[in-house]
Order: structure tokens, then C-alpha cells, then sequence
């Protein structure tokens, strides 16, 4: 018999419910079609789904018809794309992840200070982008050891170290101590700034891999990096891991012979797909249980011009304008 545990918590962090509320709302009260720079979340189902009902999403604000509206996504922008916006006259949802806006501020109030600010994060990820469009001035994308070798700041007595959210704490401690070793006088960020949720997620990998795990099943897209990261974890304890967006890419092989799989989900993926790894595994045999780690009761507060729209949602909406 195979035992498969299903890591408790997994999936929707409490910044995606909110990106997503703040879409479904948008398409409520707005109709479509509505304008998502990027994707709302990192998660291809999710995309999907609302490009279904009508959204679409764009790589630059230059794709979206002067004076429409468009929502920002969870990862957060740059200045320079809230100017763009405004020449644009474009109307702007903000759904920025209230953890991304606070790594925001930090940037603000250390420049202001003097400082340069060392950015631990990933080139390619839209958060990053957003955060180092802040105050591209004084800061340094620094996603190697080998990059905080080569960093050379005009005061190292004034430098802060920032994270891109969705790393963990302990995916930061070696650039933290290599930046240390080169700035002894560094000022390190708050805790606070790490996403709960990927700290949270892995910390209940770590957890089921000392259970005697022979696999991990991650569901999640290749482009959210929190997924990624929760694969990573596993192969730390030498156990076989898969990133899946879906349970038809799961193949027999993987789960041949195994005694205990371990389930869980990237903070952008939700819980449907969840669902249908467990129906695969299970029609195959497998006994599922929940494996507790921690309760999560984080929750963000939808933007002003939306809340109105959400305490009516047991009412008609206004008729939204059909799709053009």
C-alpha cells in the first residue's frame, strides 16, 4: 500500500486569494474585456481560467486601449510602469501583494537614508523587476555568492540587504553571511519581509521528508518560483521531486514502487489541481492523509474601490459592458 500525505498548508497564499478576488470583482462589476499586466499569479490554470471569462493579459501597458482599465499583478511594478499608466489615462486595480508593497517602502526609506541596498533575488522574476525599478539608482540584484564577490557599493557602512518575498529565510542565510563577510557593518531585512506562506510551505516539506518520504509531488507552474523552490527542498534530502502543473502530467514510473508520497502546492496553485493528484494516485491505490505542519490565518484587505463591490456580493452587480 502506498501512503500519500498531503502537506497542511499548501497552495493559495493569502496575497493570490486576494489577486484573484480582486479579478474575479474587477470582471464582476467592470465585465470584460479587463486588462491584466502580466499574469495575475504565476499558476497556468488560473491564468487560463480568467482568459476564458474574457481577461486579457499583456505584457506592456502599450497593448491596452487608452482609457481602459487594467490591474497590476501580484508581483508588483516599477514606477515607471505607474507613469506609463497615467500618460496612458489608463484606470489602475492595484493588486500588488501587501508583503511586495512593504519591501517597497523599505527601498524608499533606505534610500532616503543613504544607503545602497542589496537585492537578493531572481533576474527573471516580475517581483524583482518591480522592486529594482524603485531606485534602480542605488540598487544591486545580487542572486549569487559569486555576485556579492563582485559588489562594490560607494559606502559599505551604509548598505541594507532586501529579498525578493518569495525566497525563504533559509534560502537567504548564505548571501546574508556572504554579504556580511563583506559588509560587516550590513543591516539585514525584517523577517517579516519573507513571504509566511514559502517559509511555511517548506518548512512542511522538511517536515514529511523526515516522515520517510520516497517522492514529492509539487503542484505548480515552472515559472512560480516558490514551486520551484519547494522541489529543491526535497532533493536537500536526497528524496525524488516533480513539479506538475497538472495530474495528467504524472508519469507511471515516478510512482512505481513507492511506499510514501508527499503532495503539496506553490502558493499560486489552487487547490482543484490539488484534488485531481489525489484522484490519480488514489484510483492507483494510494491512501491519502493530511499532514498538519501549521495553521495559516493570514488575510489581506481588498484595494478601497473594490471592497464597496465586495460586500455586495450577495446582490446584483451593475450590468457589466459585453464583450467587444
Amino acid at each position: 500500500m502506498t501512503k500519500l500525505l498531503l502537506a497542511t498548508p499548501r497552495g493559495f497564499c493569502a496575497g493570490v486569494v486576494r489577486a484573484i478576488d480582486i479579478v474575479d470583482l474587477a470582471i464582476k462589476h467592470y465585465g470584460t474585456p479587463l486588462y491584466v499586466r502580466k499574469e495575475i499569479v504565476h499558476n497556468q490554470s488560473v491564468v487560463e481560467k480568467f482568459r476564458s471569462k474574457g481577461v486579457v493579459f499583456v505584457e506592456t501597458l502599450d497593448e491596452v486601449p487608452s482609457d481602459q482599465l487594467v490591474i497590476f499583478s501580484a508581483h508588483g511594478v516599477s514606477p515607471e510602469v505607474r507613469k506609463r499608466a497615467d500618460e496612458r489615462n489608463l484606470k489602475v486595480i492595484d493588486a500588488t501583494c501587501p508583503l511586495v508593497t512593504k519591501v517597497h517602502s523599505e527601498v524608499h526609506k533606505y534610500k532616503k537614508l543613504g544607503f545602497s541596498i542589496a537585492l537578493i533575488g531572481h533576474a527573471d522574476h516580475d517581483e524583482v523587476e518591480g522592486t529594482l525599478g524603485e531606485a534602480p539608482e542605488v540598487t544591486y540584484l545580487v542572486e549569487t555568492v559569486e555576485d556579492v564577490a563582485k559588489l562594490e557599493v560607494p559606502d559599505p557602512s551604509k548598505i541594507v540587504a532586501l529579498t525578493q518575498t518569495t525566497l525563504s529565510v533559509d534560502e537567504c542565510k548564505e548571501m546574508i553571511q556572504a554579504l556580511r563577510n563583506k559588509f560587516p557593518l550590513l543591516t539585514t531585512p525584517s523577517k517579516d519581509d519573507i513571504c509566511y506562506a514559502t517559509q511555511n510551505r517548506q518548512d512542511a516539506v522538511k517536515a514529511m521528508a523526515k516522515a520517510g518520504l520516497d517522492l514529492l509531488l509539487v503542484v505548480g507552474s515552472q515559472n512560480s518560483s516558490n514551486s520551484k523552490r519547494l522541489c529543491e527542498v526535497a532533493h536537500t534530502f536526497g528524496i525524488e521531486a516533480y513539479l506538475i502543473d497538472a495530474a495528467q502530467e504524472i508519469q507511471e514510473s515516478w510512482i512505481e514502487n513507492k511506499k510514501c508520497i508527499g503532495l503539496t502546492a506553490g502558493a499560486s496553485a489552487p487547490e482543484y489541481l490539488v484534488q485531481s493528484v489525489v484522484e490519480f494516485l488514489t484510483a492507483r491505490g494510494a491512501v491519502s492523509e493530511e499532514f498538519h505542519f501549521i495553521e495559516e490565518d493570514v488575510s489581506f484587505s481588498l484595494p478601497p474601490e473594490l471592497i464597496q463591490f465586495e460586500k455586495q456580493s450577495q446582490k446584483p452587480l451593475p450590468q457589466a459592458r459585453k464583450n467587444t
